[in-house]
């Protein structure tokens, strides 16, 4: 019997959406953010939005409040409580931060559905300020030395993680592992995907480009998706698919 590992991306995977934008957006952010957006790392523009939204006088609980109002498709809701149910482990490798992903999926009842959620920390200052720190290369983890990532994450390492921690002695077990994203950033740990995974790039977004301009590169088999019910869809597919074969 396999072990199924299912490994979202988060903005525009498993929300349709941007988290980050989201906020700008809702919070009142989009001239400074503007402003400010070709001055610094996104991870470090988005911890001074945060500065930005502490000194207009508004709390965390204010961005918790905007965070709960992102939609999230009821498809993928259904679809990561199917996977869950069925017994695939499930995790989250997202740039986003840990504070809007743990919010928005308290909201829709599905923080315990993951395993694991690896991304950017958050923490909250003696000010009251919520604030976005780096994944790799902050006061917590070592700096990367990727090309394909940007400097505050490397998604392949991680996935050089999950594969170590979820692999059985001496390989007893298969571990296969299904990869969805949608981003630049997805295009490493893809490639670190082996024959027997699969990897679901969102069509016509950077990672679909990536794999089809570099296909030689990638040894999971790709299944493309465009919208909620296609993920779905195709997801249930494949671990149906492993499944059998597997038993």
């Amino acid at each position: 019997m396999a072990g199924i590992v299912i490994v979202f991306d988060f903005d525009r995977t498993l929300i349709d959406g941007d988290s980050d934008n989201w906020v700008v957006t809702e919070m009142g952010l989009t001239e400074i953010f503007h402003q400010l957006r070709f001055t610094l790392p996104w991870n470090r523009l988005m911890d001074r939005m945060m500065t930005e939204i502490h000194s207009q006088g508004r709390s965390i609980q204010d961005i918790e409040a905007c965070l709960r109002r992102m939609p999230i498709d009821p498809h993928i809701v259904e679809a990561i409580k199917s996977a869950k149910s069925l017994g695939c482990d499930l995790k989250i490798v997202s740039d986003a931060n840990q504070f809007f992903i743990d919010k928005i999926l308290e909201q829709h009842d599905l923080l315990d559905c993951f395993s694991d959620i690896y991304t950017n920390p958050t923490s909250v200052d003696e000010n009251g300020k919520l604030r976005i720190s780096p994944y790799h290369g902050g006061a917590a983890s070592a700096p990367h030395s990727c090309n394909l990532c940007p400097p505050n994450l490397c998604k392949g390492l991680v996935m050089d993680h999950i594969r170590a921690s979820s692999s059985s002695p001496n390989n007893e077990i298969l571990t296969r592992v299904i990869y969805l994203g949608d981003g630049g950033g997805d295009f490493c740990p893809t490639l670190k995907l082996k024959e027997c995974d699969c990897v679901m790039p969102r069509t016509n977004y950077p990672l679909w480009k990536r794999i089809s301009d570099k296909s030689s590169l990638v040894k999971a088999d790709v299944k493309d998706w465009s919208n909620a019910e296609e993920l779905q869809r195709i997801l249930m597919q494949l671990v149906s698919a492993m499944t059998k074969e597997d038993s």
